[in-house]
């Protein structure tokens, strides 16, 4: 048991606690969520949002996959540091912040541009925290 635990202690301590949490987010999407979004989820009450754009029922389930793919690379590279984490996750957080404003602007259930502005800036936070973390990565392919 104790090896367990010293193998779960190693593993977080290989990167910052906040990259730690967005990993773990990662794998719950990739392993829990996706998979319930994509085979559970009655097509009718399916949205996937891009861009700031929410797609409904069929274009949805069309486009889940995409969104599965994404954390699935995600929790991959975040798990390995691999090198092309630099800058790729920082800039798809940045599109999930702009995707937030826009969101906020085109959803009817949207809270204005205030409010979008807020969670955009919020994202933010973790984008520049990923762009300037680049030293926590690998430095180029592994052979």
């Amino acid at each position: 048991m104790q090896r367990v635990v010293d193998g779960i202690r190693r593993e977080v301590m290989r990167r910052p606690w906040w990259m730690t949490l967005m990993y773990v987010f990662c794998l719950y999407m990739t392993f829990v969520y996706m998979p319930f979004d994509i085979f559970l989820k009655p097509v009718a009450n399916d949205e996937e949002v891009w861009f700031g754009v929410t797609f409904h029922q069929e274009w949805a389930k069309v486009l889940a996959p995409l969104h599965w793919i994404v954390y699935a690379a995600m929790a991959w590279g975040f798990c390995r540091m691999r090198y092309w984490m630099w800058p790729w996750a920082s800039v798809y957080v940045i599109q999930v912040s702009f995707s937030m404003v826009v969101w906020n602007l085109l959803d009817e259930r949207g809270a204005g541009l205030l409010a979008g502005s807020v969670a955009g800036i919020i994202f933010l936070v973790p984008a520049i925290a990923l762009w300037r973390s680049r030293d926590s990565f690998g430095s180029g392919p592994i052979p």
